[in-house]
């Protein structure tokens, strides 16, 4: 492995002290890290069970990233895309991901998967999503304000998988906690006890998921209900249809990253437009013109999911850097889509921005994120059901962010209107 000159520890991408200082201070990080003429590797510290791989490569600027992203034969999704890497045995105990395997098997499984984000799928999707964020905000009227993520960005996205699949309404509590317990083990770890304890609780819920799916999986079966879940057991894409295994990972991706990037996204979103009144101004003022823009811009400026973990296939030359089978990459979202190269005044939050080719939904290619155009939906239904039912609505006080740094989630935010 060819390593390049490590940066000051202020800026160790790997220490779980990066990750807890604020979002401006990590974002000044990023911008030095891309003024560096190569990636720059970064040592992890081993945790026995849980951790393993020797460190990573930083890539940082918007190039990087996208080249990465196109050449999935070179960059592996394969064995994991999450960083830190999980042990082996992991995928041993619930089943491999789509997002974590190459083409071929990643090819099959999208096919078979995709129609439930075809744009007739979606299309006759948007009535429900309708009528779930207005009680959403009949709701909010009726209890009045108290934490937008719990009242607002984390009902509609959960609410909208859980219609598609066919998931009953006594099944759903559940399926919620198990989706909140999922997403607070990602990302740095501070202690191996802590961890141990994480990714118990962690290992529990996506398991719980995974057995509630299959188990409404074989009632569909047998007894197909016209939702999601009975397509998928009954689907022949060319001979082919998920396996009971299959189909439980894909039902634990799609709550966990499908519910975050809209959740997220939200969540921030609402503080974004407090904060830059002038541009919810300007969305305000003529909402279909400028809403698709808007929703781009926040999926930029906030990149709901902060990063993705690559493996090295082959010698590869990347900038003047040689990459060596086995090599590990990481590429950091939220950097790209900072680049100053390719977003001019980056740091202003603009819902004009044009163009605005940000990564915030993966880079191009195979594993381009197969629910960002129902994320755009449910944002775009959302925030038009927010600022015409509720035009004083506004975030109160600073979000409350989970320390992470895969998901740049919010666990809370204050709102009043």
């Amino acid at each position: 492995m060819t390593m390049t000159t490590a940066v000051a520890p202020s800026a160790d991408l790997a220490d779980l002290a990066f990750w807890r200082r604020p979002p401006a201070a990590r974002h000044e990080a990023f911008a030095r890290l891309r003024q560096l003429e190569h990636p720059v590797f970064f040592a992890e510290r081993r945790v026995p069970l849980l951790r393993s791989g020797a460190g990573f490569y930083a890539l940082v600027r918007h190039c990087d990233v996208v080249e990465a992203s196109r050449n999935a034969k070179v960059f592996s999704s394969e064995p994991a895309v999450t960083n830190p890497e999980p042990p082996g045995w992991v995928k041993h105990v619930f089943g491999e991901s789509m997002v974590n395997m190459d083409d071929p098997r990643h090819a099959r499984l999208r096919r078979i998967v995709s129609r439930a984000f075809s744009p007739k799928m979606l299309s006759g999707l948007q009535g429900d999503i309708d009528k779930a964020a207005a009680r959403i905000v009949d709701d909010v009227l009726a209890e009045g304000p108290r934490d937008f993520v719990g009242q607002v960005a984390a009902k509609l996205p959960i609410h909208v998988i859980c219609d598609m699949m066919g998931i009953p309404g006594e099944m759903r509590a559940k399926v919620h906690d198990h989706v909140d317990v999922s997403t607070a083990y990602t990302g740095v770890r501070p202690s191996l006890l802590r961890s141990a304890r994480m990714a118990g609780r962690n290992m529990f819920a996506l398991l719980a998921l995974q057995r509630l799916v299959i188990r409404l999986g074989r009632e569909r079966a047998a007894a197909p209900a016209g939702d999601l879940v009975s397509a998928l057991v009954t689907a022949n894409v060319d001979g082919e249809r998920l396996t009971w295994r299959e189909l439980g990972s894909f039902f634990a991706l799609l709550l966990v990253a499908g519910n975050e990037t809209a959740r997220n996204t939200m969540a921030h979103g609402i503080k974004l437009l407090t904060d830059h009144p002038e541009q919810r101004e300007l969305l305000t003022t003529d909402f279909d013109a400028h809403i698709g823009g808007a929703i781009e811009e926040m999926v930029r400026y906030v990149s709901p999911i902060m990063q993705f973990r690559r493996t090295v296939t082959q010698d590869y030359d990347l900038r003047g850097l040689h990459l060596s089978p086995g090599d590990k990459v990481v590429l950091f979202y939220g950097s790209a889509n900072r680049d100053e190269t390719v977003f001019p005044d980056a740091g202003r939050f603009d819902i004009t921005r044009k163009p605005n080719p940000h990564v915030g939904f993966g880079g191009p290619g195979p594993h381009f994120c197969l629910g960002a155009n129902l994320a755009r939906q449910e944002i775009r239904t959302m925030f038009r059901e927010l600022l015409t039912r509720l035009p004083g609505l506004r975030a109160v006080g600073e979000p409350e962010l989970l320390l992470s740094n895969f998901d740049n989630s919010v666990r809370s935010q204050g709102f009043a209107f």
